[in-house]
């Protein structure tokens, strides 16, 4: 069983963008609005972790996110 989850809580995304805590809730926010309008669900606190890969570094997840990527 794997221990993968679709979504980033505000801890993860803290960690991974290395922001305060009211900026990660700022942006998770922003995020989920975004989802809303496009008819998606969302839980406050919780973001997609795809959606938040895709919009904040330009792919579609963690698993692949130094794939084709020039260094």
């Amino acid at each position: 069983m794997s221990n993968y989850k679709p979504y980033m809580k505000v801890e993860e995304v803290v960690a991974e963008l290395e922001v305060s805590t009211p900026y990660a809730y700022k942006l998770i926010k922003q995020l989920n609005e975004e989802l809303s309008k496009r008819g998606f669900l969302t839980i406050p606190g919780r973001v997609s972790r795809r959606y938040f890969y895709e919009k904040i570094y330009g792919y579609a997840d963690d698993e692949t996110k130094m794939e084709g990527v020039a260094c």
